[in-house]
């Protein structure tokens, strides 16, 4: 069973493009799927576990299973997404003749909207680490500044080089899900703090063969792991650690220039890189959201 998830994880990897944060989900996804089944097949006696044994009903209890343990909504829907990609590979390579997953909608086990900032509270959040003076502390608030300003994802941000950083022009070269490259503006606050990172604070902390543009206190590249660490960090200290995760900055800027008219939703979807804009139409709600929250407190036949 796990030589053909070798295969599809090869498969999505080469032909596919996926990213690598997207294959490493995947096989976690794959593997704890397959000792479901290996179970599940001894349990009914079914003798050696075999992919052409899974149906709809044992699909079915794994996700009752997964919404036991109390994954997040997000993380089953995932999960059950993972199997149905794996499965339609297994069908195109003649592993099975029918797909079990087919009639099982991955959306529907509950997606929510992402979790956003309002203006006033990324302005506080960005300010944070200006408390210090530190060779970290001016790094942080260039890497939290970069972040809003581009709305990277956050492996995008910390997989760039140095040389990524068009300072003279304005922009930083991005490349996203699939190695898909993009150039991103950055505004003038962002231009002065890397300038001042790259210039005076990165020489500090960084080691000389490194190329990453954030750097740990190793002097290696930042990891994304360290990334959130210190962004939760700052959040805690804000008391809104229960409102960030991640992507939250992503979120937030994407929201705010929708919601500003700043950016229609074709030229948004360019900007975070969407591949479709059906990814990118979630931030509509969002704005709406917050249409009917101001309509609500405002109107005097709401109240």
């Amino acid at each position: 069973m796990g030589y053909m998830i070798g295969n599809f994880l090869n498969y999505i990897t080469v032909e596919k493009g996926f990213s690598q944060n997207t294959i490493s989900a995947y096989k976690n996804d794959l593997t704890q799927f397959a000792a479901f089944v290996e179970a599940q097949c001894k349990e009914k006696g079914l003798g050696s576990p075999d992919w052409t044994a899974v149906d709809r009903d044992m699909l079915m209890t794994h996700v009752l299973k997964l919404k036991e343990r109390q994954y997040a909504p997000a993380t089953v829907a995932r999960k059950v997404a993972a199997v149905k990609s794996f499965f339609n590979f297994l069908v195109s390579e003649g592993v099975v003749k029918a797909d079990p997953t087919e009639n099982i909608a991955g959306a529907r086990l509950g997606k929510t909207l992402p979790k956003v900032l309002s203006v006033s509270q990324v302005e506080e959040l960005l300010s944070e680490p200006t408390k210090q003076s530190t060779p970290e502390a001016i790094r942080d608030k260039t890497m939290l500044e970069t972040l809003y300003a581009t709305g990277m994802r956050v492996t995008e941000l910390i997989t760039l080089n140095v040389d990524d950083v068009n300072l003279d022009d304005g922009f930083i070269r991005c490349f996203g899900k699939g190695s898909k490259e993009r150039l991103i503006p950055i505004h003038e606050q962002a231009i002065r703090d890397l300038i001042a990172y790259i210039q005076e604070t990165r020489p500090q902390i960084a080691r000389q063969d490194e190329q990453a543009l954030f750097v740990n206190v190793r002097g290696r590249r930042l990891t994304r792991q360290g990334l959130w660490l210190i962004l939760k960090n700052y959040a805690k200290t804000l008391g809104i650690e229960n409102e960030i995760t991640p992507h939250t900055l992503r979120h937030s800027i994407a929201t705010h220039l929708l919601h500003s008219g700043k950016m229609n939703l074709r030229e948004l979807q360019e900007f975070l890189g969407h591949a479709n804009i059906s990814t990118t139409q979630i931030y509509t709600h969002l704005t709406s959201e917050h249409v009917r929250k101001v309509y609500e407190s405002s109107h005097p036949r709401a109240k």
